[in-house]
């Protein structure tokens, strides 16, 4: 078992609504908007749920939860004006990771 270390994120925004079409929405977030390395993210993991293509699920990595925090600030204003364009009913949530495991 690997325990999480001080290098590796410890706060994790996870991030999930419907698209309106995959692919757009991954151009959208490959673009980057709000700068995401810049913002303090560690690494992401996009997700799609497995019964549904069109529902996204993100993970950010964070070291800090006020990092965390900023960005979930800087999302819902982005969300503002992309909601019933690309996504619709985004959500965010901060969560601390408590326990990591690889086998």
């Amino acid at each position: 078992m690997v325990s999480v270390e001080s290098e590796q994120a410890s706060v994790i925004l996870r991030i999930e609504h419907p698209v309106t079409d995959f692919d757009n929405w991954k151009m959208s977030f490959d673009a980057d908007p709000l700068g995401r390395e810049a913002s303090g993210v560690l690494g992401y993991r996009v997700m799609r749920a497995a019964d549904d293509g069109k529902y996204v699920l993100i993970d950010l990595e964070f070291r800090s939860a006020e990092d965390a925090t900023a960005m979930l600030g800087s999302l819902e204003q982005l969300w503002g004006r992309v909601t019933g364009t690309l996504i619709t009913d985004p959500k965010g949530r901060i969560v601390e990771v408590v326990e990591r495991t690889t086998y």
